[in-house]
C-alpha cells in the first residue's frame, strides 16, 4: 500500500515522502497514530502543488537575499559605541548594534544573519559577513566610531 507520511517515521522516511508499506502496518500503526494517510490521487496532487509552492517561495527568498547582498556590498555602516580613554571599546561590537545601524539605512536585517568572525574591540573599519539565506552571503563595511 502506498502512503504519504505526515511525520518522520523511523526506517520509513521523512515527512511528505511517498512510501510503500504493508497493509497491516498502515492500518494498524500509521493511520491510527496520524503518521500517514493513503496516497490517493487528490492527496498526491495536493502534495505536488505544495512542493511547487514551497519551491517558488524558496526561489523568491533566494533572489531577495541576492539583491540584499548586492545592496550591502557598496554600503558602509557607521556604528557609534562608548569607548575608553585610549580608543578601546567597553566590551565589543555585537551583531545587534550592526543590525540597528542598518535600520537607520532602511534595511531590516535580523541580528542572527550577521556574522562577526572575531570580536571587534577597537575603533576602525571592519568587514562583517552577512548571511541572509542559506547559500547566500555578502560583505558589509562597518565603521566603528566613538560616541
Amino acid at each position: 500500500m502506498k502512503v504519504i507520511l505526515l511525520k518522520d517515521v523511523k526506517a520509513q522516511g521523512k515527512q511528505g515522502d511517498i512510501v510503500e508499506v504493508s497493509d497491516g502496518y498502515a492500518r494498524n500503526f500509521l493511520f491510527p497514530n496520524n503518521l500517514a494517510k493513503p496516497a490517493t490521487a487528490t492527496a498526491l496532487n495536493s502534495i505536488k502543488i505544495a512542493k511547487e509552492a514551497e519551491e517558488r517561495r524558496r526561489k523568491i527568498e533566494h533572489d531577495e537575499a541576492v539583491e540584499l547582498c548586492k545592496k550591502l556590498a557598496g554600503l558602509t555602516v557607521t556604528v557609534k559605541i562608548k569607548t575608553g580613554a585610549n580608543g578601546k571599546l567597553f566590551g565589543s561590537l555585537n551583531t545587534a548594534a550592526v543590525s540597528d545601524a542598518l535600520k537607520a539605512h532602511g534595511i531590516d536585517l535580523d541580528k542572527k544573519k550577521i556574522v562577526i568572525s572575531e570580536p571587534i574591540k577597537s575603533l576602525g573599519r571592519y568587514v562583517v559577513t552577512v548571511k541572509p539565506f542559506a547559500e547566500v552571503s555578502g560583505k558589509l563595511n562597518v565603521n566603528v566610531v566613538a560616541e
